[in-house]
């Protein structure tokens, strides 16, 4: 039995509040479980040095959770991030771009800021799930100016946690699972069906190709069933 009483593979209980920060180019707030994330898309006119004078586009992100978003304060990050902050936006400006047309961008860059404001596990892919939405606005915002000559979201995309929890794979850890899982593992999916990164460790006993099938294919169903959530929120088939 989970701590939360879910079947092993049902997520938590999800909403989605579309243009929740009222001055960003895109932003969403994503509530799943007691995990409640808040990613806002900024968009400016220029690109980091190392693309200047190439005619691409950029998609970067920052992460941060708020003093009190979990169980123990967390220092406010105000000069640098700190190791594992860093990790996770790397890992969401990553999953950003694997699905932006960077070219047909323009030479513009659009930041995408998660913050945590409540944590209970499975931020890093509260954050991709929501930078999805807040990322979509953003660029409908270009489109509205006649500043894309066409659509630069190649695919659709979104992220869960699965892992091994007293035995049984099981589907979007909370922090009670997370903190004693035997196994953990982030798994970022586009709509198509594709991986753009699975980050899995053994805790403890080492997991088999057959289990690992096995989380995948739970992660596979909860990627899904949040990009269908995803797409009604924006209003797509």
């Amino acid at each position: 039995m989970r701590p939360d009483g879910r079947e092993p593979d049902q997520l938590r209980p999800y909403t989605f509040e579309r243009g929740f920060a009222k001055f960003a180019e895109g932003s969403c707030l994503l509530k799943i479980g007691d995990t409640h994330m808040l990613v806002t898309a900024t968009v400016e006119e220029r690109v980091p040095t190392f693309l200047k004078g190439k005619g691409s586009g950029w998609v970067t992100a920052e992460y941060a959770m708020l003093p009190r978003s979990g169980r123990q304060r967390n220092d406010r990050s105000l000069m640098k991030p700190n190791g594992r902050s860093m990790e996770i936006q790397r890992l969401i400006g990553r999953a950003m771009r694997a699905v932006v047309d960077l070219e047909h961008l323009g030479e513009r860059t659009i930041t995408l800021d998660c913050d945590a404001i409540r944590a209970d596990g499975g931020t890093r892919c509260a954050a991709i799930t929501a930078a999805y939405i807040a990322l979509y606005d953003a660029l409908e915002g270009l489109k509205s100016q006649r500043l894309l000559k066409k659509d630069v979201l190649k695919d659709q995309i979104s992220a869960i946690s699965v892992g091994i929890y007293r035995g049984t794979e099981v589907l979007d850890l909370n922090y009670d699972e997370d903190s004693v899982a035997d196994t953990d593992m982030n798994v970022v999916m586009t709509g198509s069906g594709k991986f753009v990164e699975v980050q899995g460790t053994a805790e403890s006993e080492p997991f088999d190709a057959a289990c690992l099938g096995h989380m995948l294919k739970l992660a596979k169903k909860g990627c899904d069933e949040l990009m269908v959530a995803q797409r009604e929120v924006l209003g797509l088939k």
